[in-house]
């Protein structure tokens, strides 16, 4: 790079990013320009170093804790899903949470082995279940009766034991838009603790000889920046844990928390940060695990958008660029780019919003 580079200062960009003197944009030592002219656009741009050092941050707070059950950081793969990044990810240590056969298919070509992946999803078809028993994940996260008896029926067709968590609904509202709230109550994900479904689903899954009951799974939502909807959902999963204890006589080996804490897409978001987030999540557990009377369970996340979102850009090239006078007799400028809804729904779905900046040259340039 010229020594005239200059590093974006807001926590929007990927950590390796900023500009040369003639304001052209640079992601991880790369110019975005080279980078059109090899591969076109619209184009996703990923800093390597940038994706490593958070899933290194990962590590740090929630595997290598002393005194604790050993945790365990799955990465979302919904969040984004290549060969590449998945090997820069399993390299540096995390394991891999996969919900389709697609994103299974990938994890594997990654040199993924079945200890390093779990599976999601809440309409999983028999050959995805099939595939989870033949590669032997870690973890099959089941989320209704119906897939507890077919998961079963594989299994014992296998010869297989298969661990699960079950994914439990918490009853919490997380602060987040209402479209990606994924905790309260009737939504299609989880069984309920407030209804007794819960209970229901950890007792069918006892009475299976092929399905062995590794933990409970809850997610709350995305885009979270506080800590208020997780501190509740523990709580409430501890208290659901002390009740199988005392019931049932089982303990729970593996409480697994979900992902969702929020990333900045513009300077006013305040996300959290991935040390802080778990200590308050490490404590909290301590804490309500203890007064449940409940032995401690090892600590399971699956980050997804805070290991790759900031980490990367969308590269977009403008075709037209349109004024069009309104009926107050202004001008609206409307500026067309080679992307849209299939490479980002975002926007449409749910009017998020996000940083634009034109990549060519400086961006407090006025004209287009």
């Amino acid at each position: 790079m010229q020594s005239a580079w200059t590093a974006q200062q807001s926590h929007v960009w990927p950590n390796n990013s900023g500009r040369d003197a003639d304001g052209l944009l640079s992601v991880g030592g790369c110019r975005v320009d080279d980078l059109l002219r090899q591969h076109g656009s619209p184009l996703f741009v990923i800093d390597r170093d940038d994706v490593l050092a958070r899933a290194q941050r990962y590590r740090d707070a929630y595997v290598n804790v002393a005194d604790e059950p050993a945790g365990a950081v799955f990465y979302a793969g919904k969040a984004f899903m290549s060969i590449g990044v998945a090997r820069w990810l399993l390299a540096a240590g995390l394991n891999l949470d996969v919900c389709t056969e697609g994103e299974l298919a990938v994890a594997l070509a990654a040199g993924a082995t079945g200890d390093r992946l779990l599976m999601h999803g809440n309409n999983k078809s028999d050959n995805e279940l099939r595939l989870a028993v033949q590669h032997a994940v870690s973890y099959v996260v089941v989320d209704s009766m119906d897939e507890i008896a077919r998961l079963a029926a594989i299994a014992a067709e296998a010869a297989a034991v298969v661990d699960v968590l079950v994914r439990v609904t918490v009853g919490v509202e997380a602060h987040t838009h209402e479209f990606i709230m994924t905790a309260h109550e009737d939504q299609k994900f989880g069984f309920s603790i407030a209804n007794g479904s819960a209970v229901a689903a950890v007792r069918a899954v006892m009475a299976q000889s092929s399905l062995r009951l590794a933990g409970l799974h809850s997610h709350i939502g995305s885009q979270i920046f506080d800590t208020h909807g997780f501190e509740v959902a523990v709580q409430r999963l501890a208290e659901f844990s002390a009740q199988l204890r005392n019931n049932l006589g089982v303990s729970v080996e593996h409480l697994n928390i979900g992902g969702g804490t929020g990333i900045a897409y513009v300077d006013a978001d305040d996300p959290q940060d991935i040390h802080a987030f778990a200590e308050r999540m490490r404590a909290r557990v301590r804490e309500c695990f203890a007064a449940a009377n409940t032995p401690l369970p090892s600590l399971i996340v699956e980050p997804g958008r805070s290991i790759i979102g900031r980490a990367g850009i969308t590269v977009y090239t403008v075709g037209s660029i349109k004024p069009v006078e309104v009926d107050d007799g202004s001008v609206r400028t409307y500026v067309a780019v080679d992307g849209g809804m299939s490479d980002n729904i975002r926007p449409a779905l749910y009017s998020a919003d996000y940083t634009v900046a034109c990549a060519s040259r400086s961006i407090d340039e006025a004209s287009p």
